[in-house]
């Protein structure tokens, strides 16, 4: 079963009637089939929706701990839950390398001692999910391009309004059946 599972949604997704309880239920099977982390992915193509959009995420009854980060926010989410919201994958890691360009720049970091763990520790989501989720269209999205690199990714033309525990558990299904190779 996959340890982290990630889904990435989008704002128009959330708009639809029951979103926000399609998202408590994914939560919930996540949990209980084993995941001890999620995270949500919430791809926002107006900024200025995102305050009602992690107002609205942090009313979420989810079952565990939940840590939402928004554009802008580098402090590190280490919750069971994380969700974030416009949160790119491609500025989160330019601020990785921002920082330790600092460190460099100060003297704390050889240039040439920076190891991906260095990069890893700058993220704000750090950890690598097994299983990336992506309900609506084949296409990937702009979160966790570093920590998604040896992930399973399942695309389903499901959107997310529709999406059920049967969607959930082929995604599953069809992570149990690929051989894991992790870039080897």
């Amino acid at each position: 079963m996959p340890e982290h599972v990630a889904v990435a949604v989008t704002e128009r997704d959330l708009l639809e009637q029951g979103a926000y309880e399609t998202l408590e239920e994914v939560l919930r099977w996540a949990f209980d089939y084993g995941a001890e982390r999620v995270t949500v992915y919430v791809s926002v193509l107006d900024p200025a929706a995102a305050p009602t959009l992690r107002r609205e995420l942090a009313a979420v009854d989810a079952p565990r701990e939940m840590a939402v980060r928004g554009p802008g926010d580098t402090e590190r989410a280490d919750a069971p839950v994380q969700v974030s919201i416009g949160h790119g994958g491609k500025e989160e890691f330019a601020e990785a390398v921002r920082t330790l360009a600092t460190q460099v720049e100060s003297g704390q970091l050889e240039p040439g001692d920076i190891e991906p763990a260095d990069i890893e520790e700058s993220l704000v989501f750090p950890a690598e999910p097994d299983l990336f989720i992506k309900t609506g269209a084949e296409r990937l999205s702009d979160f966790m391009i570093w920590q998604s690199v040896y992930s399973e990714l399942y695309f389903t033309d499901v959107n997310w309004r529709d999406f059920r525990l049967r969607d959930y558990l082929r995604a599953v299904r069809e992570f149990q059946s690929r051989q894991r190779r992790f870039g080897r």
